[in-house]
């Protein structure tokens, strides 16, 4: 295997703290080549430190002012930088080959983009490139020619759990019945709906199976996360909406399944950890160890699955909805979401107001079509200001 340069987008995130665990562990595999982040200064220059990427990129001049002190005591030569463009400069001037896109939210969108129509392998672990902007995210890839590696464990097993030839042999399509994404169910799935009223912040980020960041340990607790998800599939994978599913599965270990015209299931199953993934993506096609431990299924009395409860759960038949809308619908929905998470865990929303904030953005603001980065980035901003304002509104 070649060496592979590698841009981490997002390197003191979750994912990218687990990115940056495998590259350790295979130095004469990989080179870090740049990182970004965007407030984590301190965790960023230690990064820096111990893999000395030729650019480093935060959010702002203070930050940037912080980190270039910390490096050069160091006598490190990282160029710092920082802002959105300096991000692209981080996928188009590093010299990678590779990139890791794991920023959170609708600020790793237009590096992602920039990625894919540089040609580069793109290991794709944020959804807003694809629910945001799916049809030209996938044109972008198609154009630059370069490689797609879902990242999500779900994306990443159906990947995993396909032919070989899948995108690119009609075929194949016609093999594939269904496409099944699991989902744990977050830590509520128990949970008597009643008391879902009182739910804090810290017991919404409280995932019992998988460790995340906040935003995205709720969005597993209300599901909204698994309706991303879908849509993700979607563009992904090319198949009709009705033929992706969800299944419920508590004990996260089959972290999705292909269903096959003769009446074959094949599962990708391992322990709950991003590593796997995140090594399968960034060795493809050969696998590499990523540091997981062994499954042992002989520790598990039983491994069930149900269907979603759509009462208990209505982010994800709000996704399934924006999903089916198209267009623009799934931006307003993505970033009416974003807000209203963000609410709830710095300003004492009530965690049962997220879908009730994000249904009234998503049926105010109508669905066009999806045309452009910039149109698209447009109504991100219309649904981000109306879920403020009726956020506003409803908490008086």
């Amino acid at each position: 295997m070649s060496l592979r340069y590698v841009t981490v987008l997002g390197s003191t995130g979750s994912i990218g703290v687990s990115t940056l665990d495998v590259i350790r562990r295979h130095p004469d595999r990989f080179k870090v080549v740049a990182l970004t982040a965007a407030k984590q200064i301190d965790r960023l220059a230690n990064q820096c430190i111990e893999f000395n990427p030729a650019i480093a990129v935060v959010s702002n001049a203070d930050g940037a002012k912080r980190l270039s002190e910390l490096l050069r005591d160091k006598k490190l030569k990282t160029q710092v930088m920082y802002g959105a463009d300096a991000l692209v400069t981080a996928v188009t001037d590093s010299a990678c080959n590779t990139v890791m896109a794991a920023i959170v939210g609708a600020a790793g969108l237009v590096p992602a983009l920039a990625a894919a129509k540089a040609g580069k392998r793109v290991l794709l672990a944020n959804k807003e490139a694809l629910v945001m902007s799916g049809d030209l995210f996938m044109n972008a890839m198609k154009l630059g020619g370069g490689e797609l590696l879902p990242i999500d464990s779900e994306h990443n097993a159906i990947f995993q759990c396909l032919p070989a030839n899948f995108t690119k042999s009609p075929q194949s399509h016609s093999e594939v019945e269904e496409l099944w994404l699991t989902a744990s169910g977050g830590p509520f799935r128990n949970t008597p709906i009643t008391e879902l009223v009182s739910i804090t912040p810290g017991q919404a980020c409280a995932h019992p199976n998988w460790v995340m960041g906040r935003k995205i340990s709720v969005d597993s607790a209300t599901m909204m996360n698994k309706g991303l998800e879908v849509i993700e599939a979607f563009w992904l994978f090319g198949l009709p909406l009705e033929k992706i599913k969800v299944l419920i599965h508590p004990q996260s270990v089959v972290h999705s399944m292909v269903r096959y015209r003769d009446g074959s299931v094949i599962a990708q199953m391992g322990q709950p950890d991003m590593r796997t993934p995140i090594a399968y993506g960034l060795s493809w096609p050969e696998r590499i160890d990523a540091g997981v431990g062994q499954l042992d299924l002989t520790q598990f009395a039983a491994l069930s699955f149900s269907e979603p409860d759509f009462e208990r759960f209505p982010c994800l038949a709000l996704a399934f909805e924006a999903a089916t809308l198209g267009g623009t619908a799934p931006t307003v929905l993505n970033a009416a979401n974003e807000i209203a998470v963000e609410a709830f865990l710095d300003q004492g929303l009530p965690y049962l107001q997220i879908p009730v904030v994000v249904e009234h953005v998503l049926n105010s603001i109508a669905s066009t079509p999806a045309g452009s980065i910039e149109h698209i980035l447009d109504v991100d901003t219309q649904a981000r200001e109306s879920a403020h304002q009726y956020i506003r509104q409803i908490s008086g």
